[in-house]
């Protein structure tokens, strides 16, 4: 037997890079051709179809008007629901918390602000209403709800101080508030006034809940409009 070695491999080359870009230049001039052909055949199938392109052209007409009007219809049905909007305190009473964050965001929509939002929930930073009224003043709501109305517990200090720690500072409210189917306890009505703060009691919210004025003219001490409207 001899010594002799067995043949080394050749090893096989690699494209090159110029190669390599070559080829994705002659798949991309592929692809475009047969994009190009597609696009041809499909106009030249509608020009001799053409009554196609009018029936959809015709549907996509029809869409849009019906998403328009039904656009239009439930902005009419939001704006006499708000106009009309009234609650007692029994029903408000025996609402979810959450239920009586969206009421409150409502009656702030029939008192003309558009944009009233419910923001309440995990991480709220103390507001669970915004809303911006007609004259322009940015306004931030706590929401306090008890179950058991007056006979539930007290709104203390402690939920005023978290108000007025961030309704300013972190959301930019020009009228800063509680409100609250319940009760609030001296220190605190004390307290909101010597913040600024505006506290929306039991009594107050009933008034404001059940009749048609506005509620900033049921509170004192409001901040002037910031801009001039019909209203002013």
């Amino acid at each position: 037997m001899s010594g002799r070695r067995p043949p080394a491999r050749r090893r096989r080359r690699r494209p090159s890079r110029r190669q390599q870009r070559d080829a994705q230049l002659i798949g991309l001039l592929l692809a475009a051709v047969v994009v190009i052909a597609l696009v041809v055949a499909v106009v030249n199938w509608l020009l001799a179809h053409w009554w196609v392109l009018l029936v959809l052209l015709v549907l996509a007409v029809l869409a849009v008007g019906g998403w328009l009007y039904s656009r239009q219809q439930r902005a009419r049905w939001e704006a006499v629901r708000a106009q009309g909007l009234r609650y007692g305190l029994p029903p408000l009473d025996a609402l979810h918390h959450s239920r009586f964050e969206e009421a409150i965001r409502d009656l702030m929509r029939r008192d003309g602000c558009q944009n009233a939002q419910r923001v309440g929930g995990g991480g709220d930073l103390g507001a669970d209403v915004k809303a911006t009224d007609p004259y322009g003043r940015r306004w931030v709501i706590q929401c306090k709800h008890r179950r058991n109305g007056a006979r539930g517990s007290a709104v203390g200090t402690p939920d005023l101080q978290v108000l007025n720690g961030t309704a300013r500072q972190v959301h930019g409210a020009d009228v800063a508030g509680i409100v609250t189917n319940g009760r609030v306890t001296a220190p605190a009505v004390t307290f909101a006034k010597q913040q600024r703060l505006h506290v929306v009691g039991r009594q107050t919210l009933g008034v404001w809940a059940a009749g048609s004025r506005p509620l900033w003219e049921l509170l004192r001490a409001v901040p002037p409009p910031r801009r001039s409207t019909p209203l002013s």
